[in-house]
């Protein structure tokens, strides 16, 4: 349980600045420019968001990949999280919601994701690492 935690922790500690500092102030008058972002953002459905994804990634972690060394397990999870995480917060938003740029949109996500994922993969894995 404590390592379950820990992995939450390891998640979302991250993804909340990164997230917020990424979409909200960097690359804000980007996103501003694709209209693909509405105006009043809702932040406790985005903390509810990775609070879930922070659990289910824990588990699949600690099912698929504990004992690991922290590089080659953060290796494995992140050749397992970045494409489906990438599927359903990249190409999937691309193809319901109206933008003024659906490459620009790609290329700024595929980026944060990519960035997003090798900065908690190594976190996670560290959790869950085989002791020496």
């Amino acid at each position: 349980m404590k390592r379950r935690f820990l992995a939450v922790l390891a998640y979302m500690l991250p993804t909340f600045p990164l997230g917020f500092f990424w979409h909200l102030t960097i690359f804000s008058d980007y996103y501003k420019s694709l209209h693909v972002y509405r105006d009043d953002i809702v932040i406790p459905f985005g903390i509810a968001s990775m609070l879930i994804q922070g659990v289910i990634w824990s588990v699949v972690y600690e099912r698929l990949l504990a004992g690991e060394s922290i590089v080659t397990g953060a290796l494995k999870f992140a050749a397992l999280a970045c494409p489906l995480a990438w599927s359903f917060m990249v190409l999937a938003v691309s193809a319901k919601h109206i933008m003024s740029s659906v490459g620009g949109y790609l290329a700024i996500e595929t980026a944060f994701v990519l960035l997003h994922y090798a900065i908690v993969s190594p976190l996670i894995a560290a959790v869950y690492a085989r002791k020496s």
